[in-house]
């Protein structure tokens, strides 16, 4: 439906740029940096940026906004519970936003920050822009959130179709893999991930998008559930064999931030 490509900016961070070549209009979704963006469309001067979509607050997710509205007159697009002062239109969770000619849904997903959203398009290749709530093989630091909320907002995104194509804010996916293998040594989804990341990093390539049905078999913070988490966690962070999900979860974000 459409063709996505990433704009890295800053040392990790993608700015994903949405791109539909029959209007030559684009969006892109969390520019921390206007360069990169501003740099593609002077490459490109055919093409109209419409839209700018924004997930949560953070500076590496917004800090262009206002060097792109003022070059393109986009509408910009944020969280309700978020301070954003640029925003056009404050989302709320539920909410359905027209973009591209393609309908993306707003998913309040709180826990990296208290209003985070995520932005999701059905259809027959589904698409979800989760900002730094979900990344490949991880999930985001707790920096507003509580555990619970994470574990919820992961669990709503975990529901969405296999064939969901994950776009996040960031390229770590090579150390989350070595903390999910650290979690689950056996797991051959795991080590094959691994591999396959660490060859497409060497060669300077994104690791993105991953699937969300790719993801339940390799991200930890989706596999809380799974016998072998639960008594890695009951042996590495010494949590009880009958604590609370919620409570093997935060077992688990606080040993991925000391890792």
């Amino acid at each position: 439906m459409f063709d996505i490509q990433p704009l890295p900016a800053f040392n990790d961070n993608y700015i994903w740029l949405i791109k539909d070549a029959a209007t030559r209009q684009a969006v892109v979704v969390d520019p921390g940096d206007a360069a990169p963006v501003l740099a593609w469309l002077d490459a490109h001067p055919d093409w109209r940026l419409t839209d700018i979509l924004i997930t949560h607050h953070h500076n590496d997710h917004t800090g262009g906004i206002t060097a792109l509205k003022q070059r393109s007159g986009a509408r910009v697009s944020a969280p309700a519970d978020e301070r954003i002062a640029e925003a056009d239109l404050a989302l709320a969770d539920g909410q359905r936003l027209e973009v591209l000619g393609a309908t993306f849904e707003v998913l309040r997903v709180p826990g990296h920050t208290a209003g985070h959203i995520a932005f999701y398009v059905a259809g027959e290749q589904p698409l979800l822009f989760s900002g730094d709530t979900l990344f490949s093989a991880g999930c985001g630091r707790l920096f507003e959130g509580t555990p619970s909320q994470m574990l919820a907002s992961l669990q709503r995104l975990a529901s969405l179709p296999d064939t969901t194509e994950l776009y996040c804010g960031h390229e770590y996916t090579l150390s989350n893999l070595r903390f999910a293998l650290a979690v689950e040594p056996d797991n051959a989804a795991i080590q094959q991930a691994l591999g396959e990341t660490q060859r497409l990093r060497d060669a300077q390539q994104p690791t993105l998008p991953s699937t969300l049905g790719r993801e339940r078999r390799i991200n930890p913070f989706l596999r809380t559930t799974e016998s072998r988490v639960r008594q890695r966690l009951q042996e590495a962070c010494k949590v009880t064999a009958e604590a609370s999900e919620d409570t093997y979860f935060a077992a688990l974000r606080g040993w991925k931030d000391t890792f």
